[in-house]
């Protein structure tokens, strides 16, 4: 069993708020931490997976809550929504910290009706597959490090297989099955499932069969811009079709676009998003990709890297100390950065991901643009690469390995 690196973040939130939930996709190991907890906490614990159990949810879901009386934990608790009115009644009437935990497989601050009962009384944690750090039994500090004054750094040498990494991805099913094909029997009946069951339970769909042909299109353009015109004629559905699919995708965590970003209204910038999926190893699946293809299409390998990197930082960010938000930037002008990492005194780090043992000058332009124009707000720009070797370009600029995001300690 993995130790999830956002495990001290739930007890302490459980301290202190009366209803936690447990937030992230199907299969990233929701159930497995919880039930863990569940005897440290002095905690029953229910599934809504159990069609009795949910039928009692449903039949009288105030009866249901009052049943409990100690602390309890409720799985996939977006199957039951009118559950959350209950629990809101039993929290007013008794405030005490960590009372309710309750896990899900949609986003609930995308599902108005599940979170606007318990505003002002829930905190939302998110778990996403395993990082490579947990993988590691490593918990990760890459962020804090490189927002620190003081990013100091030895000339020390990180190595992987980045094609290896970035195949497996993350979900703990598919880390545990060391073959490619028996990972893409994984990944397909997990697609297969989810949309079946969590994309049926949010919303009825009459064109459930378009989701799968939807899904490869986005994936084939992970890393570029979403174009919303573009990808309804590629697909053949309706612009305001595609809108409600992309929620429903969102609302179940499989599709998470990179935000654009400036903070500087007057410069000409593009505002589309990035497409982004939520794991690099169901990405490269929904591609029909393997070791093979992507050794001979360096191409696509770099995109897959990128959405593997930004997949990383992702999952460090919901245990980081520093709270920070994450973009991509790119000038109408062509100018552009993979990654820019901005805190809340409004400091920016850029990142550049390379699919390349080498790299050069002309690799840090987006770099420098961003370094010339913020100034002081600007405290370093790094380029990740496939290379070992930790290599200085002048002040605030180093060239490090992508394997540094889970080596590196902010200590």
């Amino acid at each position: 069993m993995y130790r999830r690196n956002i495990e001290n973040n739930l007890l302490s939130a459980l301290t202190d708020t009366p209803v936690v939930v447990l937030n992230g996709a199907r299969q990233t190991g929701k159930t497995t931490l919880v039930k863990k907890l569940a005897t440290a906490l002095s905690a029953s614990y229910v599934t809504l997976d159990d069609a009795t159990t949910l039928s009692a949810a449903s039949f009288d879901p105030q009866g249901f809550i009052n049943g409990f009386k100690g602390n309890v934990i409720i799985d996939e608790i977006q199957k039951a929504p009118m559950l959350f009115p209950a629990i809101k009644i039993s929290v007013d009437e008794n405030r005490q910290s960590g009372r309710f935990l309750l896990t899900g497989s949609a986003n609930v601050l995308l599902l108005p009706r599940l979170s606007e009962s318990l505003v002002g009384r829930m905190e939302i944690i998110t778990l996403a597959p395993l990082s490579q750090g947990e993988m590691r039994n490593r918990k990760e500090s890459f962020i804090d490090w490189v927002f620190a004054e003081q990013s100091n750094l030895s000339d020390h040498r990180f190595d992987t297989d980045y094609v290896a990494a970035v195949l497996t991805g993350g979900f703990p099913e598919a880390v545990q099955r060391t073959s490619e094909r028996r990972r893409n029997a994984w990944f397909s009946a997990y697609i297969t499932a989810l949309l079946q069951r969590d994309i049926r339970d949010l919303a009825n769909i009459e064109g459930l069969t378009d989701m799968p042909r939807l899904l490869s299109l986005i994936a084939g353009r992970v890393g570029g811009l979403l174009n919303m015109s573009e990808l309804s004629r590629s697909s053949g559905i309706p612009n305001t079709t595609l809108k409600r699919y992309l929620s429903l995708l969102k609302a179940t965590y499989l599709f998470t676009p990179l935000p654009a970003w400036s903070s500087n209204p007057g410069k000409k910038v593009t505002k589309a998003p990035k497409i982004q999926l939520i794991d690099s190893g169901l990405t490269a699946f929904l591609n029909g990709q393997t070791s093979e293809t992507l050794n001979r299409d360096p191409a696509f390998f770099g995109h897959l890297l990128e959405s593997f990197v930004i997949g990383e930082l992702r999952k460090q960010l919901t245990w980081a100390e520093k709270q920070v938000q994450l973009f991509h930037y790119r000038t109408l002008t062509g100018i552009e950065v993979d990654v820019v990492m901005e805190d809340r005194r409004g400091n920016l780090v850029g990142i550049e991901v390379k699919a390349s043992a080498t790299v050069k000058k002309k690799n840090f332009s987006g770099l420098r643009t961003l370094a010339e124009y913020y100034g002081d707000r600007f405290l370093r720009g790094i380029v990740l690469y496939t290379g070992n070797q930790t290599i200085s370009f002048g002040p605030k600029l180093l060239a490090l390995p992508v394997s540094a995001l889970w080596n590196i300690n902010a200590d």
